[in-house]
C-alpha cells in the first residue's frame, strides 16, 4: 500500500490527511518511485484552501506536490535510460505528498549520488520556475535584477541562479533575512513603505529588470524604477498584467532544464532548505508556508 496525502473539501491546513492507497503501476514508458523527499510550495497552500479555485478547480480527493526525490523500483515495458534502484528527482503534477508516485521516465534525471535526499526533494519545482522566469526576463551578465521575496522558494533559487548567470541582484527580504541573502550572493534591502527609494540609494544607475514573487505593491515598484513593464515578470500576481502591463509567466518544466539545474547544483548551487516535516506533518507545512516568512524551502521527508 502506497501513503498519499489527499484533501476532501477546501480549508484550513487541517483538511490535509494520510490516507492508504493501492500501489500504482507503472505502464508504457512510466517508472514507479519510492518517495523520499517531496517539496511544499505556496501555490498547494492556495490550492488546498480554495483561494485558487477560480483558476484552478479542485476534485475531491485531491492531492498536492509537483516535485518529488527517490528511488526507483519499477519501470514501464518501454523505458530506456531508467532501471530498479536508480535515485532519481522527478517533477509530477499534484502528486507529490506520497511515499509512491508514478512518474513520466521524460519528467525525471538521476541524482547525483552525494546530493541529500531533502535537497533532491525541492530542487524541481522551485528551481525550474526560477530558471523559467530568469529566461523570460533574459537576465545575462551585466543586468541589475531587483527580486520580490528573494529570501522565499523560488526567490532563493532566482537569486543564486541569477548571480551564476553573472547579475547583480537586489533582494527585497525581512532583515532577518539579509545575512541569509548576502550568503546567497544578493545585496539585500527591506521591503514596504519606501522600497523604490532604498533601492535606488542602493543602485544608483537603477535596475534593469525585476522579477516578482510576491505580488501585490512589488509590481508597481518594479515599473516605477523601470519605467517600463517590459522586463518586469510575475510569478503569482494574476492581476498585474492587465493593471499593469507586467507579464506573468509559469513554469517551463523539462527533463532538459532539470538536468541544467542539477549540473548546477554540482558546480555549487546551494539548494536552501529551511524546515523538514513528515508526511503525517503536512499541515504543519502549510501552516508554516502561510506564514509568508519562509526562508528557502519546506520539505516532507517519508523515512
Amino acid at each position: 500500500m502506497a501513503r498519499v496525502v489527499v484533501f476532501t473539501e477546501y480549508g484550513a491546513p487541517e483538511v490535509l490527511h494520510v490516507v492508504d492507497v493501492d500501489d500504482p503501476w507503472p505502464v508504457d514508458t512510466q517508472i514507479r518511485v519510492r518517495v523520499r523527499a517531496a517539496g511544499v510550495q505556496p501555490f498547494d497552500a492556495g490550492y488546498r484552501s480554495g483561494a485558487f479555485a477560480q483558476y484552478k478547480q479542485a476534485t475531491f480527493p485531491a492531492q498536492l506536490g509537483n516535485e518529488v526525490a527517490g528511488v526507483v523500483d519499477a519501470v514501464g515495458a518501454a523505458v530506456t535510460g531508467f532501471a530498479v534502484g536508480d535515485e532519481v528527482i522527478a517533477f509530477v503534477d499534484a502528486i507529490g505528498y506520497a511515499d509512491t508516485v508514478v512518474v513520466a521516465a521524460t519528467n525525471a534525471v538521476q541524482k547525483p549520488a552525494l546530493m541529500p535526499w531533502p535537497e533532491a526533494g525541492v530542487l524541481s519545482a522551485s528551481g525550474q520556475t526560477a530558471d523559467t522566469a530568469l529566461d523570460a526576463l533574459e537576465v545575462t551578465a551585466g543586468d541589475r535584477l531587483l527580486i520580490h521575496a528573494a529570501a522565499g522558494g523560488v526567490g532563493s533559487f532566482a537569486t543564486q541562479l541569477a548571480v551564476a548567470r553573472g547579475a547583480t541582484v537586489i533582494g527585497t527580504a525581512s532583515e532577518r533575512n539579509h545575512a541569509y541573502l548576502t550568503d546567497l550572493g544578493a545585496q539585500p534591502v527591506t521591503y514596504g513603505p519606501g522600497l523604490a527609494d532604498r533601492v535606488k540609494e542602493l543602485v544608483p544607475d537603477g535596475i534593469t529588470a525585476a522579477l516578482d514573487c510576491v505580488g501585490g505593491e512589488a509590481n508597481d515598484v518594479s515599473v516605477r524604477l523601470l519605467g517600463t513593464p517590459d522586463r518586469a515578470v510575475t510569478l503569482v500576481d494574476w492581476q498585474a498584467e492587465q493593471r499593469l502591463g507586467v507579464r506573468r509567466v509559469g513554469t517551463d518544466r523539462s527533463a532538459a532544464r532539470l538536468a541544467g539545474l542539477v549540473s548546477l547544483y554540482e558546480k555549487g548551487l546551494v539548494v536552501p532548505i529551511w524546515k523538514r516535516f513528515t508526511l503525517d506533518e503536512a499541515p504543519s507545512a502549510h501552516r508554516e508556508i502561510e506564514t509568508g516568512h519562509v526562508r528557502g524551502k519546506i520539505v516532507l521527508v517519508t523515512t
